[in-house]
């Protein structure tokens, strides 16, 4: 069933007083939003929090800057090293886009993250939606910013609907402009506050609509909250799927230093045939280098 824009829908000027001003007085006090986290901490904690929850994202965030405050830091060290340092955060390509764009930073523009949106969007490795956001979170324009957080809170109070699509739509990219503040700064809050209200209040599951700062005015719940009439929602899968087996055999590798010998991965996972092609997938994506008799690790280059 295709879903169709509510009669209900508020203006947008009466829905940016209350959500910013709910952001003002409960937004979380994280490392990225802190002034002396700059362009760089905020492109980092993007990359990192892309379908990873934040108390996962957060001592592995805190380890990399530590490691690498500056995008040159990271842009010197082997690719591998990048991966190394992941760890456990899952969805490890996330890993090299970012040495990639720290090196891009580095030769293109002076190590400096560039502030203009089409030079973000030209980094290797930055989509559309990384880009907006460190535009708008780390130099305050006007973008509009629509994570998974953000069109759930314009699926329900704007459209009437439980759940945004499974993909970002043409509908919800105009419906996004179309709330978007006048004002730079303005809208620059109304993106991180949208953001924060997904994730603390107008969350996918059980959903306090009791705090919510747009209650009376939104679509879904004058509606009465009609349930999800879209495709099913699935969860993904992890137990026993080819990305268990890639982390288990990134994991051996990211612990040693020296290269790692095919039985030491073999180790790792009974049926062969699904560990010999995590192993060549891991390989394809550039995340383990092949190396003479039988030896693998992180890459170097």
């Amino acid at each position: 069933m295709t879903a169709t824009t509510s009669t209900h829908t508020p203006p947008a000027s009466l829905l940016h007083t209350p959500v910013i001003g709910w952001f003002e007085q409960h937004a979380r006090d994280l490392p990225w939003r802190r002034p002396e986290a700059g362009a760089w901490g905020v492109m980092v904690s993007e990359f990192m929090l892309q379908q990873t929850p934040v108390n996962r994202v957060l001592p592995v965030y805190e380890q990399w800057l530590a490691r690498w405050p500056r995008p040159a830091d990271l842009a010197a060290e082997a690719p591998g090293e990048a991966v190394r340092a992941w760890g456990r955060l899952g969805y490890p390509r996330r890993a090299l886009r970012l040495h990639g764009a720290a090196q891009a930073i580095t030769e293109r523009h002076g190590g400096d993250v560039p502030s203009e949106h089409a030079q973000l969007l030209a980094l290797p490795g930055i989509g559309e939606y990384t880009a907006a956001a460190v535009a708008s979170f780390a130099y305050g324009q006007r973008h509009a910013v629509l994570d998974t957080n953000v069109r759930r809170v314009f699926a329900r109070a704007a459209t009437g609907i439980q759940y945004p699509p499974n993909a970002t739509t043409a509908a919800e990219r105009k419906l996004a402009r179309a709330l978007l503040p006048e004002e730079d700064e303005r809208a620059a809050a109304w993106a991180a506050a949208t953001m924060e209200l997904g994730a603390l209040v107008c969350t996918a599951k059980n959903e306090d609509c009791s705090r919510c700062p747009i209650a009376s005015q939104c679509a879904w719940l004058l509606a009465g909250k009609p349930a999800h009439q879209g495709p099913a929602r699935r969860g993904q899968a992890y137990a026993g799927t080819d990305r268990q087996v890639r982390g288990r055999l990134l994991a051996v590798l990211r612990d040693s230093v020296a290269p790692v010998s095919q039985a030491a991965l073999d180790a790792v996972w009974d049926e062969p045939v699904q560990r010999a092609r995590a192993l060549d997938g891991l390989v394809a994506d550039g995340l383990v280098e092949p190396l003479a008799n039988g030896l693998y690790r992180l890459p170097l280059t």
